[in-house]
């Protein structure tokens, strides 16, 4: 495992358990930790003499052949299952070490929720694993709350595969009771679902910091999942109408937009009236981990202005507008999402019906 913070945890715990359960893995799982300090000690250090994350995964126990290594290198070597779950600003700096480490028959899995861009518009982050380093890679995402993993309660994960047999070992490494896996033929929906409804968290999170009810926060849901669709169509075409009803979609949205950390922090910025910016947010609330979803929106923002295609997602846009252009929290309510009305002479009479 890539990656050290809280998700990235809760999934190296499962990790750990079913390698120790199942013949087809070896029993050790390395996870890379960034280094830093705490209380005087390598976080590393700590992590393998107590079998857990004390920082970003306080009271969920690692199996002990989890091994934390700050040497990404190291990490790398020899894999050939190699799971990514860190910020995706981190993991290009780190592509060249990766390369120079990962087997040529390694499989990848990223659990990266964010989006890229270059001078020809989107990149998924998937494509920087498959093109960079040379990799078949999976994507996992789903309405996976670090913290409810961490007490073992049911939740469901999507993981979108391009090889069918790549689908099945990953599930086989990341199944298990309590983190039930469903396998889907469509990665860039799967990891686009991923990334753009972090946006739509900020959206539920500036109602709440407002004070605004839950009809509000409903429309902007709707309204968010509708504009998903919409970019997901419009920049690659397969993605699959189902997945949007898979976990990684309408189900991770929902649990996103009412308990995650985005929507956290956009509540805190709303509710401070433009006395503080989101980074000192993130620093007072996070703990070192990374707030994506503001990021997610700029960089979606700088894909639609390229395409001068803005005005056709004004929530994505609104969202973008309130983190980085001073734009009030409160246009988030005000927006004109331009619902189509529709006339009465477009709509066919039920059969048999009677009008009134």
């Amino acid at each position: 495992m890539v990656g050290s913070g809280n998700f990235g945890s809760a999934l190296t715990r499962i990790l750990g358990q079913n390698a120790l359960e199942n013949d087809n893995f070896d029993d050790e799982v390395k996870m890379w930790v960034f280094e830093e300090k705490l209380d005087g000690k390598n976080l590393s250090d700590i992590i393998n003499e107590e079998n857990e994350n004390v920082k970003y995964f306080p009271g969920a126990k690692f199996t002990p052949n989890v091994v934390a290594c700050p040497d990404i290198a190291e990490v790398c070597r020899d894999a050939t299952l190699l799971a990514f779950c860190l910020p995706h600003q981190f993991l290009k700096p780190n592509l060249g070490a990766i390369k120079k480490s990962v087997n040529a028959d390694c499989r990848g899995l990223s659990a990266i929720k964010g989006i890229d861009f270059d001078q020809n518009g989107l990149v998924l982050i998937s494509d920087l694993l498959r093109n960079d380093i040379g990799i078949d890679t999976s994507i996992l995402m789903g309405a996976n709350v670090a913290k409810d993993m961490a007490h073992d309660h049911l939740c469901e994960t999507t993981i979108g595969f391009t090889s069918l047999e790549s689908g099945h070992l990953w599930r086989q490494a990341f199944n298990s009771n309590h983190f039930q896996v469903g396998l889907v033929a469509d990665p860039a929906g799967v990891e686009l679902c991923g990334a753009l409804k972090n946006i739509v968290a900020m959206g539920a999170g500036f109602c709440d910091g407002l004070g605004y009810g839950g009809n509000t926060k409903a429309a902007v849901i709707r309204i968010g999942l509708k504009e998903m669709v919409k970019f997901c169509q419009t920049f690659y075409s397969g993605v699959k109408d189902e997945t949007f009803l898979e976990s990684c979609g309408v189900a991770d949205l929902i649990t996103t937009c009412y308990g995650g950390r985005n929507r956290l922090c956009a509540e805190a910025f709303a509710a401070a009236g433009g006395e503080k910016d989101l980074l000192d947010i993130e620093a007072e609330l996070l703990a070192g981990q990374k707030l994506q979803g503001a990021l997610t929106a700029k960089e979606v923002n700088h894909v639609l202005r390229m395409k001068g295609i803005e005005h056709e997602f004004p929530l994505f846009t609104t969202v973008y507008q309130i983190c980085y252009e001073e734009m009030p929290a409160d246009n988030i309510a005000k927006t004109d999402f331009a619902v189509q009305e529709i006339s009465f002479e477009d709509v066919a009479p039920i059969q048999g019906s009677t009008a009134r």
